[in-house]
């Protein structure tokens, strides 16, 4: 393997917590969202690295990261909008309020701003049907949006 990419402070991580999980496959998932949150998405490079850390085929590590939406496959902003558009958020309105998000921050879903603040990403379910629309911003759920509190949490992100 080339220069490693992750940091000591990953591993070390890595090493407490296996014993957590009785396989290294098992481990995965908690090893992918470490190197996110490190990197701020996954890279191929990335996906290698932990592939080796946890001694699994890399090919399994691109099989589970390419299912999951949870994972950044590529750089995102400071501020990561994933607007929910499945069934109960759409019939409570999400198309729109993804328009707005657009309009308002002048980019597509699957885009960032230029000044890297912003990232907008369409996505299938956040599990919040009961307080649809809702919308994830980084870790954080905002349920029973509507255009005036998209408004006020993007002016409060600025």
């Amino acid at each position: 393997m080339s220069k490693k990419i992750l940091s000591e402070k990953f591993y070390k991580e890595i090493e407490r917590i296996r014993p957590r999980y009785p396989t290294n496959q098992a481990l995965l998932l908690p090893a992918l969202h470490l190197a996110q949150k490190e990197q701020g998405w996954v890279s191929g490079e990335v996906m290698d690295e932990v592939a080796a850390a946890i001694d699994i085929p890399p090919p399994v590590v691109r099989e589970v990261i390419t299912f999951y939406t949870m994972y950044n496959l590529k750089p995102v902003g400071k501020h990561h909008l994933q607007v929910c558009t499945n069934i109960s958020c759409a019939l409570m309105g999400a198309e729109e309020l993804l328009g707005h998000c657009e309009k308002k921050l002048g980019i597509k879903a699957g885009d960032t701003t230029r000044d890297r603040k912003f990232t907008i990403t369409e996505v299938e379910c956040l599990g919040a049907c009961g307080t649809a629309p809702c919308i994830q911003v980084n870790d954080d759920y905002h349920e029973n949006m509507t255009a005036d509190k998209i408004d006020k949490l993007l002016s409060e992100l600025s």
